[in-house]
């Protein structure tokens, strides 16, 4: 109905325009429509009946109108003009997907001409009767592949293999097909009419090619509101696998027109072992085949599985020397503590951190588990009942996340053991072969001595960014003055170093102690002895091999990790975060902005104004009225009414929220991680589908069948 709206106003330039942002931000007078087109219900509101379209327009009188010469003119344009239009639109979504496939290739042969994309000289031709049939059957094949997409439902069905020889069965696409015949779907049932019924209807190659086009006509949507926004910041997840590839998620956060700031799924790129060759790819990816300017990213953060770290550190540094804007941040869905954990290259590190998902993966997956852990946890605790509840509570969580995850893991170890060899010694039939397997394999793994000194080495040297990391996830004042707080941070670890003999010396009895408690036997490494193959040195003790192997390497790795991720560039931005009005009223509005936000001076409206736009606001804020609060989150100053008066503080604003750090203060602006986290939980690893995932995780975003349909015709004549 809006298209109808649109073309009948003659408005050629709204054309492009989504029906919500027609809805939002357009209005079109009562006059226009015939009065049987309008309820009456009450004299104060104008309804319009369900099928209204706009019918009475005079594009002539402002001819004889002396007055109206200022006005704007509309162009009134022909059908001839509007089918152009319309095929200008399909040809340039045609191009979008042959840079897709060609891009490799000289672009040049795909490119829009740049003075004014002139129209094409041949005139749309009606559609044959054949055509039209076509179009509406591969219409229904799209229909179908975005509602598979929509409800998770995986192409194939049954395996082959589990089919006795010679029985044919449909997969999931055809069942639907056939189902959608025996519906009354006449043109389908015209074309398959005649087909023998072991036959597949649409061939893995269609159906592959087809899905290419759903999907990245349903990321459009996205990339176009983030180009017209400008400025993004793309944010990479851990690596998964999809049907037995490694595929990196990419995430893309930016602002949008109602002035919030979203983080939204824009799809999975294949990883690549060589970093140099993924950051090549990325960034390929992100320019040729997806169409953004990283000109105009002004963050990037990664978060990482053990192991990948290193390597996605390198694609980040390669971005951040292209682009010194794309400045390289923490993200604000991962606790820095986490974080620098998985970064550590010491692989016992790497050992005790997937142990530890293991076990939280198998308390959550039986209640009967976790009800013998709180019996366990009730037992030990006798003595301090409010400590044996806080740690019944965390049990609970996902607690493998926090910012004290190894804290955690030290007060709970015993219980988690002696709840492990209860379950895996336990006759009865109460537990599966599979809890009762899995309950004495991760007991091995948590009574090793390996495993038993490096969590407590861990808890110690991360207790000296917990505190830090916490303000980083905690409100925007807390984050401003978290980044006048690093220099503390190192300054204490740097004097760890300076004293590591005495600092581990205190972790590693720590460590005897608990392993003592869980009756585990004091000893170097098996791998380590069997690698000496005799030449054994007598005077290497387990507390000299874990410092040298240990704790030096992990200190001096988080000291420059702190330093790498903590650039003066980010430093620097949260500085800027003094622009918002609850910080400003901590600082007693004694603050200098102006200094810190010239690596911004490029992104402003209006750099030349910028001190007194600046003084003018923190006047504004510091004599305002005694009932007015000052807003706390750049969330709420975006969205103060008066805003548009400060252009040059909105576009800081607007850039500032756009790093990584930030959290996404509207909950259901940033449901994207949330939806990828949920499909990669309810699909199996063989089933999952890079092109159905996306349709999946943005299910709620509108798609255009016309559009698909005339791609793929022209992709594949």
């Amino acid at each position: 109905r809006c298209q109808r709206w649109v073309e009948n106003c003659r408005r050629a330039d709204l054309e492009d325009k989504t029906p919500d942002q027609l809805n939002k931000h357009y209005r079109l007078c009562a006059k226009h429509f015939e009065t049987s087109m309008i309820c009456r219900s009450s004299p104060y509101r104008t309804v319009l009946r369900d099928n209204a379209v706009p019918t009475i327009f005079d594009l002539t009188s402002h001819l004889n109108n002396p007055h109206s010469r200022h006005r704007k003119r509309i162009k009134e344009l022909s059908e001839d003009e509007i089918r152009t239009l319309k095929q200008q639109k399909i040809d340039e979504a045609f191009e979008r997907e042959q840079a897709t496939q060609e891009s490799n290739e000289n672009n040049e042969q795909n490119t829009v001409s740049e003075e004014g994309g002139e129209e094409q000289d041949e005139k749309a031709v009606p559609l044959t009767l054949e055509e039209r049939e076509n179009k509406d059957y591969l219409k229904s094949l799209f229909e179908i592949l975005i509602l598979m997409g929509k409800q998770n439902i995986p192409l194939d069905g049954h395996n082959v293999d589990e089919l006795p020889e010679g029985i044919f069965t449909s997969d999931n696409f055809q069942a639907l097909l056939e189902y959608r015949i025996n519906g009354g779907d006449e043109v389908l049932r015209k074309r398959f009419e005649m087909t023998a019924v072991n036959l597949e209807y649409c061939s893995k190659i269609q159906q592959k090619q087809m899905l290419e086009i759903c999907e990245n006509c349903v990321r459009e949507e996205t990339l176009r509101e983030v180009r017209d926004s400008h400025f993004f910041s793309i944010v990479t997840d851990e690596v998964v696998d999809i049907a037995g590839e490694e595929h990196l998620p990419v995430l893309v956060r930016f602002v949008d027109d109602s002035h919030n700031l979203r983080e939204e799924f824009i799809g999975f790129l294949p990883y690549e072992a060589d970093p140099e060759i993924l950051a090549v790819k990325f960034h390929a990816t992100i320019t040729e085949k997806w169409g953004l300017n990283m000109e105009y990213c002004r963050g990037q953060a990664y978060i990482v599985s053990s192991g990948f770290a290193s390597k996605m550190k390198i694609v980040a540094t390669r971005l951040l020397e292209k682009y010194p804007q794309a400045v390289c941040t923490l993200c604000s869905s991962c606790a820095l503590n986490v974080w620098l954990a998985k970064s550590v290259p010491v692989v016992g590190v790497s050992i005790a951190l997937g142990t530890i998902e293991e076990v939280c993966c198998l308390f959550n997956q039986s209640p009967q588990l976790l009800v013998e852990l709180d019996n366990t946890i009730s037992a030990l605790f006798q003595d301090n009942e409010e400590k044996g509840n806080e740690l019944k509570k965390i049990c609970r969580s996902q607690w493998t996340g926090r910012h004290d995850t190894f804290e955690v893991l030290v007060d709970l170890l015993q219980a988690l053991v002696l709840c492990l060899d209860a379950v895996s010694s336990d006759s009865s039939v109460r537990w599966s072969n599979f809890i009762v397997g899995r309950a004495f394999v991760l007991s091995s793994a948590l009574t090793d001595f390996d495993f038993i000194v490096t969590t407590v080495i861990m808890k110690n040297v991360l207790s000296f960014t917990r505190a830090f990391g916490k303000n980083l996830q905690g409100q925007t004042s807390d984050v401003f003055f978290a980044a006048g707080s690093l220099t503390a941070v190192l300054h204490s670890l740097n004097e760890v170093m300076e004293n590591i003999e005495v600092y581990h010396e205190f972790w590693f009895e720590e460590a005897t102690n608990l392993a003592t408690k869980l009756d585990v036997q004091i000893k170097l490494p098996g791998k380590f002895r069997r690698a000496q193959q005799g030449n054994f040195d007598p005077d290497m003790t387990s507390e000299n091999y874990y410092k040298e192997i240990l704790s030096v390497p992990t200190i001096e790795h988080i000291i420059q990790e702190l330093k790498d991720i903590f650039s003066e560039q980010h430093l620097k931005a949260l500085k800027c975060l003094s622009l918002v009005p609850s910080v400003m009223g901590q600082l007693k509005f004694n603050t200098s902005e102006e200094h810190h936000a010239d690596m911004f001076r490029n992104d402003l409206p209006n750099p030349d104004t910028l001190s007194a736009e600046l003084h003018c606001w923190r006047i504004k804020w510091k004599h305002r009225g005694k009932d007015i609060e000052l807003p706390a989150t750049i969330y709420e100053a975006l969205h103060l009414p008066d805003i548009k008066f400060f252009p040059n503080v909105y576009a800081l604003l607007k850039v500032l929220c756009l790093l990584p750090v930030m959290k996404v203060e509207n909950e259901k602006y940033g449901i994207g991680r949330k939806r990828l986290k949920a499909y990669l939980k309810n699909t199996l690893t063989e089933q999952r589908s890079s092109n159905l995932a996306l349709l999946n995780i943005n299910f709620d975003i509108k798609h255009d069948l016309d559009l698909m349909v005339d791609t793929y015709i022209k992709l594949y004549p």
